[in-house]
């Protein structure tokens, strides 16, 4: 498919040469629009249904982060493209698909641009679908310690676990228990499962998932009404948990 994208910097010189390197390169971009600032980036933004922004971190009267803000709840995938590596986590937290530093080394940008190509294409082919889980059933039971021995659980109830430092909290229906394991152990006893880590703090059972939302980098609303946003880094693994 191809990806609808805009290139917003504030340096002319680095918008042409990333524009050049994406038609070069990464043929499936079509570069709709640029701009050197957050007014005309949001002009851009408001005016056309992108699957793609490039975003430059540092520009006048403001920054890409206060862009976002403005925006607030998006469908496109955002690529942070910067001189400096120190808002590498700023991205993360702003739900940024992929991280270039500049000058843009070409391998990455496309590896960056064929990861938000895959997202794209399995969210629309997902779209007006009916959901089916690679595991329609989840059969078994996991035992939790307890001071004086351990608790049975049955894997089906558990909708989510959410990590606590080095405890994991596990959510079952309206109930959360307190559990003195890592959310990396949950993760490698409940994957075989259907649970799929969404973000670094979230394992979630798939077969719970009423819901996907793109907007925002992407989140999951489980049975409960629980929202849980997804990592960039994981939404390609969720989206392959159907079809």
């Amino acid at each position: 498919m191809e990806l609808q994208a805009i290139v917003v910097e504030d340096e002319q010189t680095s918008r042409e040469i990333l524009k050049n390197y994406l038609a070069k390169y990464c043929p499936k971009v079509r570069v709709v629009g640029e701009a050197a600032n957050v007014d005309e980036a949001l002009v851009l933004i408001r005016n056309h249904q992108l699957d793609l922004v490039f975003l430059d971190v540092e520009m006048p009267y403001g920054n890409a982060f206060d862009l976002l803000d403005k925006v607030g709840d998006r469908t496109f995938e955002t690529v942070f493209v910067t001189a400096y590596d120190h808002y590498a986590i700023d991205a993360l937290n702003a739900h940024a698909s992929y991280y270039l530093l500049k000058p843009i080394d070409i391998d990455r940008l496309i590896e960056a641009v064929d990861y938000v190509q895959e997202i794209k294409e399995k969210e629309n082919n997902l779209q007006n679908t009916v959901l089916k889980p690679k595991r329609t059933t989840v059969a078994g039971k996991i035992t939790i310690p307890l001071q004086n021995g351990f608790e049975v659980l049955e894997i089906e109830d558990i909708l989510y676990c959410k990590a606590d430092d080095n405890y994991t909290q596990i959510f079952i229906g309206d109930k959360k228990k307190l559990v003195s394991k890592t959310l990396k152990y949950f993760e490698e006893a409940l994957t075989e499962n259907g649970f799929a880590r969404v973000h670094k703090s979230y394992l979630v059972n798939v077969n719970a998932i009423t819901e996907y939302k793109k907007g925002k980098g992407g989140s999951v609303v489980l049975s409960n009404g629980k929202e849980i946003m997804v990592s960039p880094a994981k939404k390609k693994d969720l989206l392959s948990y159907f079809g």
